[in-house]
């Protein structure tokens, strides 16, 4: 029966697209026409980057960040949540974001998530595919596993912010500039935000992370590892004070400029510090300053010994920090 009344339907309705177009012959040649210009444009997108475009994956929504300027102060603490709470006790500052290095084929570390939540943080995941054929990620063959991790956030319920191939357009990673084409990160950070959604992992913010521009070491503009408005919902941008000379115009505004011009999606500075020798006290202040005026999410501190000692540990910085987050989150000093 109802395959009938199906039938049926459809045949009245190829009767009423013969009456429509046959009163309005004008109209079928203007859809004609428009249907031709998306063709023609959907194929110069594969001529011109080589990727076939999945179908576009919709931001849930739903991850329960809000996305407004100035709301978090995130902390890179490898040694454990001891250095969390050494850095609250000395900044006043309760870290909202606490990040994680993850090993390709690692699991969600589900522990370190509700550790994270109880103290009212969010885990950011840096998911890093180390020498591993992005080509085979975009084509499904590690499917397993991402099913596997999808499901373990999605049954964890609290928000998730989670990045793939962190630093692309650097060349120091196996994923990265010079390593691996760009067409093939793209493909792979849309499959795997599609394997994610299709399983129901509404609680994950995608944060796409780059490097800073810079023109003197040869990192360049993003832009080609964009992977669409669809597939992201924040941008992250890693970048450093080195030297005595770095302000924040110079270490993040070029980035955030070339990011602007890709989308408008809220940006947070997924990773950075200031080094002993550039006057650290002062580059906090500029931070937290650079932040504010460019109405940007907030910044995540990375306080590790990783050839530069970028810690938060000298007396005078831990004071500048302290005095800086005050005034930024609207404190009475």
């Amino acid at each position: 029966m109802a395959d009938t009344q199906r039938s049926g339907r459809h045949r009245q309705a190829s009767k009423e697209n013969r009456r429509t177009t046959a009163r309005h012959p004008r109209g079928l040649a203007a859809t004609i026409v428009a249907v031709c210009i998306v063709v023609a444009v959907i194929v110069a997108l594969v001529i011109h980057t080589g990727v076939r475009p999945e179908k576009a994956a919709v931001p849930s929504g739903r991850h329960g960040l809000t996305p407004a300027p100035g709301s978090y102060i995130g902390l890179y603490a490898p040694k454990s949540f001891a250095q969390v709470k050494a850095f609250t006790a000395g900044t006043g500052i309760k870290p909202r974001v606490l990040v994680y290095y993850s090993g390709w084929q690692e699991p969600f570390r589900v522990g370190f998530a509700q550790t994270a939540a109880k103290d009212g943080a969010v885990p950011l995941v840096q998911m890093n595919p180390t020498d591993v054929s992005i080509a085979a990620i975009a084509a499904g063959r590690y499917d397993g596993y991402l099913s596997v991790y999808a499901k373990t956030v999605r049954a964890y319920h609290h928000p998730v912010i989670l990045s793939f191939g962190h630093e692309m357009n650097g060349y120091w990673y196996s994923w990265g500039y010079g390593h691996t084409s760009p067409i093939a990160f793209v493909a792979a950070w849309r499959h795997i935000v599609n394997v994610f959604r299709a399983l129901g992992a509404q609680n994950v913010t995608w944060l796409w992370t780059v490097n800073n521009i810079h023109k003197q070491t040869g990192v360049p503009s993003p832009d080609p590892w964009w992977p669409g408005n669809s597939y992201v919902n924040w941008v992250g941008i890693d970048g450093y004070y080195i030297d005595s000379s770095s302000v924040f115009n110079s270490v993040f505004g070029p980035t955030i400029v070339a990011v602007r011009a890709l989308t408008h999606d809220p940006i947070l500075i997924a990773e950075t510090s200031a080094a002993p020798a550039s006057n650290q006290p002062a580059k906090i202040a500029n931070l937290f300053e650079g932040v504010r005026l460019y109405g940007l999410l907030g910044f995540v501190w990375f306080d590790s010994l990783n050839k530069v000692d970028w810690r938060l540990n000298r007396p005078a910085a831990i004071a500048a920090f302290r005095r800086s987050a005050r005034t930024y989150l609207g404190l009475t000093t």
